[in-house]
C-alpha cells in the first residue's frame, strides 16, 4: 500500500468456525429447495448435497460473509470508501478460514492549514462612459435592420444574401445552405469569400475554392477544402438605428436616452461586481488547493476527467458542431485534463471539511429555493422536480454543490480582498 496513494488493500480474514456455521446453514438452504434425482425435494441429505452443490454453496458463503466483514475493517480503520471494494486473491478452504483481500479507494486524510483571513488581490475595473457608449453601440447592433440594395454590385460592408453548395475536395458530405447572410470584408469572413463575391451583381453564379486553416473555430470545417458553387440572391446593407430617445424606448422600458444610461451603467457595474466576486473566490480557493498537499482517489479525477470532457462536447453542440464530426483526438484531450481535474477534486474535498469545521450546513429553505429556481423555466412544480432528483439520485449531488458555494461565500466574507489599479491594455 502506497502512502501517496488513496488505495487501500486489506488482507481480512473470516474465522474457520464462524465459516463452517455459514457453510452449514448455506447447505441446509439447498436442500431444502433442490432437487436431486432419486429424492423428495427437501429430502436428500445435506452431506450429498454439499458435496453436488460444493462451489455454489461456497459461492453463496463468499456473498454472505464477506461484505460485513470489509464494512466491519472498513469501520474499524476509520475509512471513508469512494469505491466500491474489489475482493482479491479468495482462500476457501474445506475446513479452514477465509481469506481474501479487499481493494478500494478512500478519502485521504489531511490536517486543514490556513483558510481563513487570507488575502488576495482583484483588479479594480471602473465603469466608464467608454463602456456606457459600447454597450449602447452593442445595443444599436442587435437591432439592426437589414435593407435591400438595388442598382450596384456587392461593396465591403454588405451583406451578400446567397444560396451556396460546398463540396469536399477529397470526398464527403457536402454543406448546402439555401439562404445565409455573408459579411464581405469582414474580419470573420474568409478572404477567398471575401475577394469572390466583391464586385458580384444579384442574379450572379460564383464558384470558388476554400482552404480551411487548421485552427478554424468550426470543428467539421477545419483544415478541410471546399469547392464552392454559390449563387447572389440579394444585397443588403445594415442599418442601424438612431442613437435617440426613440431607440431607448425600443429596447427598455427608458422614457429617454438619458434615463437608458445611468441604467447601462447601472448594470454593468453589477455585472463587473459579479465577475470580482467570483474572481475572488477562485483566487481563495486556488490558494488554499496550494496551501495543502494530499492525495486524490483516482476515481474522483476519472470521474472530474469525464465531466470536464463531457463539457466540452456539450459546448460543441451548443453551437451546432456534432463532436463526432470534430477532428479531435478524445482521449489526448481527456488525458490533458487530468492535472485540472485533480485540483477540482482537491477542492473538492477542502470545501468538504471547511465546511464541516465551519459548521456550514444547506437548509431546507435553501434547498427549495434552489429547486425553485432550477423548476421555473419548464414550469415543472417544485415537489415533481424533487422527486425526480431524489429518483435520479440528484438531489444529494446538488445539496452538495449548495453547500461548497455556501462555503466558497463564507471564506470571501473571512477573506481580505485588496483591490488594485486594472492594467492598461
Amino acid at each position: 500500500m502506497a502512502e501517496e496513494t488513496c488505495r487501500r488493500e486489506l488482507e481480512l480474514e473470516i474465522p474457520a468456525e464462524e465459516v463452517q456455521k455459514a457453510t452449514e446453514r448455506v447447505a441446509k438452504e439447498f436442500a431444502r429447495v433442490a432437487r436431486v434425482p432419486g429424492f423428495r425435494p427437501g429430502k436428500a441429505p445435506v452431506q450429498l448435497i454439499r458435496r453436488r452443490f460444493a462451489d455454489e454453496i461456497k459461492g453463496e458463503v463468499v456473498q454472505s460473509l464477506v461484505p460485513e466483514r470489509i464494512e466491519k475493517a472498513v469501520a474499524e480503520n476509520k475509512l471513508t470508501p469512494v469505491t466500491q471494494p474489489q475482493v482479491e486473491h479468495v482462500d476457501f478452504s474445506e475446513n479452514g478460514p477465509l481469506k481474501f483481500r479487499a481493494v478500494l479507494e478512500v478519502l485521504p486524510e489531511f490536517e486543514l492549514k490556513q483558510y481563513k483571513d487570507l488575502e488576495v488581490e482583484v483588479e479594480a475595473h471602473a465603469i466608464t462612459d467608454a463602456d456606457v457608449d459600447k454597450a449602447l453601440e452593442e445595443m444599436r447592433e442587435r437591432a439592426a435592420a437589414f435593407a435591400p440594395v438595388e442598382g450596384r454590385a456587392v461593396e465591403n460592408g454588405d451583406y451578400v444574401q446567397a444560396k451556396l453548395i460546398g463540396t469536399p475536395i477529397g470526398g464527403g458530405d457536402s454543406l448546402q445552405a439555401n439562404n445565409v447572410l455573408c459579411h464581405i470584408g469582414a474580419e470573420e469572413t474568409i478572404e477567398a469569400f471575401n475577394e469572390n463575391l466583391r464586385g458580384a451583381q444579384v442574379g450572379e453564379h460564383k464558384k470558388f475554392d476554400v482552404a480551411y486553416p487548421a485552427d478554424y473555430p468550426d470543428g467539421k470545417l477545419a483544415g478541410k477544402s471546399y469547392h464552392y458553387s454559390v449563387e447572389i440572391l440579394g444585397i443588403k446593407t445594415k442599418k442601424l438605428p438612431e442613437l435617440n430617445d426613440d431607440f431607448a424606448k425600443d429596447v427598455s422600458d427608458a422614457a429617454t436616452l438619458e434615463e437608458l444610461r445611468p441604467r447601462i451603467r447601472k448594470n454593468l457595474e453589477e455585472a463587473r461586481d459579479e465577475h470580482q466576486k467570483q474572481l475572488s473566490r477562485d483566487k481563495i480557493l486556488g490558494e488554499i488547493v496550494r496551501a495543502h498537499e494530499f492525495p486524490v482517489p483516482e476515481a474522483m479525477v476519472e470521474r472530474q476527467m469525464d465531466a470536464r470532457l463531457e463539457r466540452v462536447v456539450r459546448s460543441l453542440a451548443a453551437q451546432g458542431v456534432d463532436p463526432r464530426a470534430v477532428n479531435v483526438d478524445w482521449v489526448s484531450l481527456r488525458r490533458r485534463q487530468r492535472e485540472r481535474a485533480v485540483e477540482d477534486v482537491k477542492a473538492e474535498l477542502l470545501l468538504d471539511r471547511i465546511g464541516t469545521a465551519e459548521s456550514i450546513e444547506v437548509t431546507e429553505e435553501e434547498v427549495s429555493h434552489a429547486l425553485g429556481h432550477l423548476a421555473e423555466p419548464s414550469g415543472e412544480s417544485v415537489a415533481a422536480l424533487r422527486a425526480r432528483l431524489t429518483k435520479q439520485g440528484a438531489l444529494d449531488t446538488m445539496k452538495s454543490t449548495l453547500r461548497s458555494e455556501k462555503t466558497l461565500d463564507w471564506l470571501l466574507k473571512n477573506s481580505r480582498i485588496r483591490s488594485i489599479a486594472a492594467a492598461k491594455s
